[in-house]
């Protein structure tokens, strides 16, 4: 399949941005300024204003003489970038690639898009008639190169769309239609070279002699033969499925079936592949302009469609698609290996690599939220509530075995909580604690065992752990931090046994 590309030109970026925001300076003349070396400079004229004879690059003085009248804005020299970025990613529902092109221009690599629209005619009059009527002013071309697709839509005349592997409409166009530096535009000029096709044919030796390296690159840029990389607004997926719609979708059922259509088409490439995705966003792009988007995540690498579907059901709700949405993605953002497991007729599934289990603990996540489940590991140290680790993964293997022979409370304190005791005695638990204004009476003890500060990691004084009973059956892990004979000691509760 050629490459196909198309280029937008804004003739009247700026002005038009301005014009939004004030719809009377659509029908009068209007300028922006800049001061250049101690002049002010016109940076941008509208239409109006060009048919007055008011051209960018003129001295304001000089227009005012021209138009008494003239309304005249301050120029904001980050404005351009910011309009071309944001229309630029608001384009995306065309291409996923979309490339500004400073100062006054989009390139999309449409190759394989126009289809979806009916045909490269339906495809470039949609895009035109969307951008003007957002306010914009512009002219669109698509071509199999950027270099006639650029030429064509700022110095082209009649059809915009050229043809695959046809450079013919190349030769009618100026030279400026290159994108060469406006010396080499001077000298070829001064020779009456202003067609492409008065000197396309020429000796390439000769035309670098006298023009320049630039010129060779630019047309061999134009021809194809020279290939010309561009860089996307937003980093193309690996792994991503679009549906546009012809009309804009708004009903619940709607983005029901879109979603799984993707799904479907998507899973499908993954299980070619033996690959499963771990964490996938569904955005649904606006007519107004805004995107609306869901995330789920997975433990296990999953290229079945009914679960994944399960996942993003109940987020649906959250899309608000106002006055309709236009296109979807879906992008596979994290993707691992996913080989067929083989099971053994004598043993019972079971276990952290049954996807069963995996794909139970993806709901659960999903309806209480990711923070709600977990897998913890052991992890090498001894100080308590730095033994234990989050695991990445379900099928996480641990570093080191769990610690054996010594009892740890079901439930550990993140950070120890302070408690106040009375009747201390050297060496033993207190008789008594007030902990979350409650007293417990200890009725029995075991301990202490003594934990010393990981002295490579920071340090401190040792803890001398006790587990407690109280008398109503409650059972907790306590601790003295420091020895009994210093008068900093204090006592901590870390944690809470069955």
């Amino acid at each position: 399949m050629s490459k196909r590309f198309v280029s937008i030109w804004f003739n009247h970026l700026t002005t038009d941005w301005f014009a939004l925001r004030r719809v009377d300076l659509k029908k009068i003349p209007f300028v922006l300024r800049s001061p250049v070396r101690g002049r002010m400079i016109i940076t941008a004229a509208n239409t109006v204003a060009e048919a007055q004879g008011i051209r960018s690059g003129m001295m304001l003085a000089d227009a005012r003489a021209i138009v008494p009248d003239l309304e005249v804005a301050d120029d904001d020299p980050s404005l351009v970038e910011r309009l071309l970025t944001k229309i630029g990613v608001w384009c995306i529902r065309f291409t996923p690639v979309v490339a500004i092109d400073p100062p006054d221009g989009l390139i999309l690599d449409v190759t394989g898009c126009s289809h979806l629209w009916g045909g490269d005619e339906s495809y470039v009059g949609d895009i035109t008639k969307k951008i003007h009527s957002r306010g914009y002013d512009v002219r669109v071309a698509m071509a199999d190169t950027i270099g006639v697709a650029w030429g064509a839509a700022r110095f082209g005349k009649g059809s915009l769309i050229v043809a695959a592997g046809d450079h013919q409409a190349l030769m009618s166009l100026p030279s400026e239609a290159l994108r060469l530096e406006g010396e080499v535009i001077d000298r070829l000029y001064k020779l009456g070279l202003r067609e492409v096709s008065q000197f396309i044919r020429m000796p390439r030796q000769a035309l670098r002699r006298r023009f320049g390296q630039s010129i060779i690159m630019r047309l061999d840029m134009a021809l194809g033969q020279q290939m010309e990389l561009i860089t996307p607004l937003q980093p193309i997926e690996p792994y991503q499925e679009r549906l546009p719609c012809l009309e804009p979708i708004v009903t619940a059922v709607g983005i029901e079936i879109a979603l799984r259509k993707l799904l479907e088409a998507l899973c499908f490439r993954l299980h070619e592949e033996q690959k499963g995705l771990r964490a996938s966003e569904f955005k649904g792009y606006r007519v107004d302009g805004k995107v609306e988007k869901i995330s789920i995540g997975t433990n296990h690498p999953s290229h079945n469609v009914e679960h994944l579907f399960k996942l993003f059901e109940p987020k649906l709700s959250t899309l608000e698609p106002a006055l309709g949405i236009e296109l979807f993605v879906l992008d596979a953002l994290r993707v691992e290996q996913q080989l067929p497991k083989q099971e053994k007729v004598w043993e019972a599934s079971g276990g952290l690599d049954d996807l069963r289990l995996s794909e139970l603990l993806d709901r659960l996540a999903n309806r209480a939220g990711s923070d709600a489940v977990h897998r913890y590991l052991p992890d090498e140290h001894y100080w308590p509530e730095r033994s234990i680790k989050v695991a990445n993964a379900l099928l996480e293997k641990p570093n080191t075995p769990w610690l054996a022979g010594r009892l740890r409370p079901l439930q550990l304190l993140r950070v120890p909580e302070r408690i106040e005791v009375t009747a201390p005695i050297p060496d033993y638990p207190p008789m008594l604690f007030r902990y979350h204004g409650n007293i417990h009476e200890i009725v029995r003890a075991d301990g202490p065992e003594r934990i010393e500060q990981e002295w490579w990691v920071e340090q401190g004084q040792h803890r001398d752990y006790y587990r407690v009973e109280d008398a109503a059956g409650r059972r907790y892990w306590i601790f003295r931090l420091g020895h009994y004979r210093e008068a900093s000691f204090q006592w901590f509760v870390h944690g809470f046994f069955a």
